[in-house]
């Protein structure tokens, strides 16, 4: 799987730009706010069709103006792909796949495979469930479309639910309405729970044979999924919660406060681990995403890295550096002294300034 090129318009800081890039590694680099995370953005959102930021349309359109445009050119195996995205700043994205409008902006999941790795996602083993959450989800998005749509279904269902709980109504009535959304939550909620699973086995098998080679043996890593219920007495907790839920306004079972556990020689990494074992058990799940991907798509996702280098010590730097073989990557740092001539193949270099890219051959 290749990005062959990216045109923006009206995108972040950009007014226009164009941008063709290398199969192998790309270096975009540049000072801090010049733009650099936004081509990375903006390739992820042609994947997931969200800001890896969490960033609503509005805020991604550059400022005065309405609408912005992204255009993304890919190769799937041998087929040529095109991702069209238009934003609109008081109206919901629109999205084209090889010329053809789409219904739902959920239809580009799988189309284009990416692996986003951030400075944040580092931390993700000592943050919140949500992000862990977040980090599973956003995977099997790619890679499942019945994931993805039963998901949807559930998120549907629970802000129903939700919405019933915060302005509930007496009698046959209100229990019916609630018999219909416990009924939803549990065949969608089953549905997704069952997947996750299945999803952290698989990335354990691959997460802790990466983390024994980052560690030279020293330590075992084990993931484990850790949900708030389990699929077979889901019902029966919603029906047994009711009345906590009603007093909280909140739905308090179910998938979305589902947790993953990461146990480093059989201890919590996240409450009693060191800064230096969270960030290893880290780069191993985004070691292992690459990975898992790879293996389920029979392809190799395209590897968004933004500025993660200097939030690593050389021996994690080497490990990461050393995964990029075979793997379209965009990398984005300040400067290119940090890695150049090392273990890593740069084929073309981008400096960003001003708003603008520029390849530079000469450095």
């Amino acid at each position: 799987m290749i990005v062959r090129s990216l045109e923006l318009s009206d995108y972040r800081n950009y007014e226009s730009v164009k941008v063709e890039f290398d199969p192998g590694t790309n270096v975009i680099f540049g000072d801090n706010a010049q733009g650099k995370t936004n081509l990375l953005e903006a390739i992820y959102e042609c994947a997931v069709a969200r800001s890896h930021r969490g960033s609503k349309d509005r805020e991604v359109i550059r400022f005065g103006r309405e609408e912005g445009h992204v255009r993304l050119l890919a190769e799937k195996g041998e087929r040529p792909v095109r991702i069209d995205l238009h934003l609109k700043k008081n109206k919901p994205k629109g999205a084209a796949i090889d010329g053809v409008p789409i219904r739902r902006v959920s239809e580009l999941f799988g189309v284009l495979n990416v692996v986003f790795f951030s400075p944040e996602d580092l931390k993700i083993v000592k943050s919140s469930p949500q992000e862990r959450r977040r980090f599973i989800d956003e995977e099997l998005c790619q890679l499942d479309r019945i994931y993805t749509a039963d998901l949807i279904n559930y998120n549907k269902a629970l802000l129903q639910r939700n919405d019933l709980l915060k302005f509930p109504k007496e009698g046959k009535e209100f229990s019916g309405l609630l018999d219909v959304w416990d009924e939803q939550l549990v065949r969608y909620g089953k549905a997704v729970m069952t997947a996750r699973k299945t999803f952290i086995e698989e990335l354990d098998a691959i997460a802790s044979g990466i983390h024994r080679d980052l560690t030279g043996g020293r330590e075992t890593l084990s993931l484990a999924y850790a949900p708030s219920v389990s699929p077979e007495n889901m019902e029966e907790k919603l029906f047994l919660g009711r009345d906590i839920d009603i007093r909280l306004g909140s739905t308090q079972t179910g998938p979305h406060r589902d947790d993953m556990e990461c146990l480093v020689n059989g201890i919590d990494v996240r409450k009693f681990g060191s800064q230096g074992q969270q960030r290893t058990a880290a780069l191993s799940l985004k070691l292992a995403e690459i990975e898992l991907v790879r293996q389920k798509i029979n392809d190799t996702p395209v590897l968004l890295l933004d500025d993660v280098l200097s939030e690593l010590d050389s021996d994690r730097q080497e490990r990461l550096l050393g995964s990029l073989a075979g793997v379209q990557t965009f990398l984005s740092c300040t400067g290119l002294d940090d890695f150049i001539g090392r273990a890593v193949d740069v084929r073309r270099k981008y400096r960003v300034e001003e708003n603008k890219v520029e390849e530079i051959t000469n450095e």
